[in-house]
Formats: structure tokens, C-alpha cells, sequence
């Protein structure tokens, strides 16, 4: 007998889908997202740092970031964005390398950016996972990373309510 795989997950069981709202103009968040000099002051999960972060910021271009752990472990990610309209909306590929350079996930993550009242909502979207694990270990580190990338804002703000990056 042969052995095959199968899954009784739902795709919408294997997708990531996260709502914050920042105490931010959404072009600061979106900026955070797109600015070399701004991601590495916060993405990834608690206690990571980001040693490497390359991007070609244009539709067709690519990133490629390394995420390092606190015990020095790389994790490296890249991709391309397929979509960009400033400052709403970021669609990207996303490519995680395992050991030897093998991409262990890969997925679409589309990220929105909606002003309301000063604020923004930021909804991220990712998938479709191979498997719930891996969307279940991506939801705690992106958790991680937008709770960073909130206090990077709150750390922007100048007197009287004003931000800038």
C-alpha cells in the first residue's frame, strides 16, 4: 500500500488574518513597512534583530531580510511584491528558507492600511499554509513583530499628537 498525505484542514484553517489599530496616520505605518532604515528598528519576533534587510521597494521587485534569534539562529525570508498602492495596500510573496537555503513555506501575505480618525486599522492577511503548524508558528512570530512595530510608533510622536518617522 501506498502512503499519501492528506489533510482535513480547511484552507481557511491554514490563513493568517490579523487586525490592529495603531495610534498612527497610516502613511507612518506604511512607511515603517517600506523603509529599510525603519524595519530594522522592528521587524520580527521579541529579541530578534534584522542583521540583513534588502529591498527593491516597486512592484516586480524583491526583499530578502534576515531575522536573527537571540541564540543566533538566521531565518531568512524573501520575496516579491506583486502589489503596492501607497499608502493603502502591500501584496508580497513570502519565501521562509530552512537549512540550506530549502523554502520550508511559501505563501502570499497582503497587508491593508485604513485611516480612521487619525488612526490606522492595519489588517494582515497570509496564505494559504501548507499546514496549520506553520500557520500557527507565524501567527505567534507576526504577533510579535506588530506588537514592536506598534511601540516603534508610539516612539515617534512628537508634541501635541504630531509623528514622524
Amino acid at each position: 500500500m501506498t502512503a499519501t498525505n492528506t489533510s482535513t484542514a480547511s484552507a481557511s484553517d491554514r490563513e493568517l488574518v490579523i487586525t490592529r489599530i495603531f495610534d498612527a496616520p497610516r502613511q507612518i505605518v506604511f512607511e515603517a513597512w517600506t523603509q529599510v532604515e525603519h524595519l530594522i528598528r522592528w521587524f520580527g519576533p521579541n529579541d530578534f534583530t534584522l542583521p540583513f534587510c534588502e529591498i527593491d521597494f516597486r512592484v516586480g521587485g524583491s526583499y530578502r531580510f534576515c531575522m536573527r534569534s537571540p541564540e543566533g539562529e538566521d531565518h531568512w525570508v524573501w520575496g516579491e511584491y506583486r502589489e503596492i498602492v501607497e499608502p493603502g495596500r502591500l501584496v508580497f510573496t513570502w519565501n521562509r528558507e530552512g537549512e540550506g537555503g530549502k523554502i520550508w513555506t511559501s505563501t502570499v501575505v497582503d497587508l491593508t492600511f485604513i485611516e480612521v480618525e487619525f488612526k490606522t486599522e492595519f489588517n494582515l492577511r497570509q496564505g494559504t499554509f501548507e499546514t496549520v503548524p506553520f500557520c500557527e508558528e507565524h501567527g505567534i512570530g507576526w504577533n510579535q513583530a506588530i506588537d514592536r512595530l506598534n511601540n516603534f510608533v508610539k516612539a515617534t510622536r512628537l508634541p501635541y499628537g504630531r509623528k514622524s518617522i
